[in-house]
């Protein structure tokens, strides 16, 4: 019986990254099943996590490569920012596709109409309505941005 979770899906990736011997591949996969299962145990009890929650680990994974590879350029330490760039790559394989800027802006206006929203002091209920369609196809420091600058103008 084949696991078909996401959970299920890396575990088989990595298999086949140690059999290929894939070091960045496989060494990547280790971190995010590593982060799904603190995940998991976090908390009062132990709780198997549903596709979407691993999908917002990987998501948070994916976040801190890219901070650290643009900490590691700032500090002109280019050879550890190419490995956090290569972690980053294998990592958003299993993300779904980001959307483009306009297609987010048409998200963000839809939520400020259903809000009601019209000034800076709704951006909460707009993030969370917009957040609600966006689920974790955009950073929610872009969809952010993307509210105030809809509020604003």
């Amino acid at each position: 019986m084949t696991d078909t979770t996401l959970k299920g899906t890396l575990q088989g990736d990595l298999h086949d990254a140690i059999r290929s011997k894939d070091k960045v591949r496989s060494g990547t996969l280790r971190m995010a099943l590593t982060a799904i299962t603190n995940a998991e145990v976090a908390g009062d009890e132990a709780k198997e996590l549903s596709d979407d929650e691993v999908l917002k680990v990987i998501a948070k994974e994916a976040k801190k490569r890219k901070e650290a590879s643009t900490a590691y350029v700032e500090a002109g330490r280019t050879e550890l920012a190419a490995i956090e760039d290569a972690e980053l790559v294998v990592l958003e394989t299993y993300l779904p596709k980001q959307l483009d800027d306009a297609e987010l802006e048409r998200i963000v206006r839809s939520a400020v109409e259903s809000t009601g929203a019209s000034s800076m002091a709704q951006m909460g209920q707009v993030m969370k309505v917009a957040q609600g369609e966006i689920a974790g196809r955009a950073d929610g420091g872009r969809v952010a941005a993307i509210v105030k600058q809809v509020l604003a103008g």
